[in-house]
């Protein structure tokens, strides 16, 4: 069965930025399926648009910053 966009609803979503870019927690439901956590980093290019990046490692003020957003996340899972 191919992904269908639409079947997947977003249940809880909270960023957090700084200049570096964007660090996006959120949970999603497929299908009415068991709700998952997805992390997502978007950096800032050089003309200041967000662009998709792996989240690969994080600072201490990254990982200080994302730990309440996970914490809340976990809540609404």
């Amino acid at each position: 069965m191919p992904y269908d966009s639409s079947l997947d609803k977003q249940v809880f979503g909270k960023s957090f930025e700084n200049d570096d870019g964007k660090i996006t927690v959120s949970v999603y439901s497929y299908n009415n399926g068991p709700k998952k956590l997805q992390i997502v980093r978007e950096n800032r290019d050089q003309e200041g648009s967000l662009r998709f990046a792996k989240l690969g490692r994080m600072t201490k003020e990254e990982a200080q910053a994302v730990l309440p957003i996970i914490q809340e996340a976990l809540s609404s899972m």
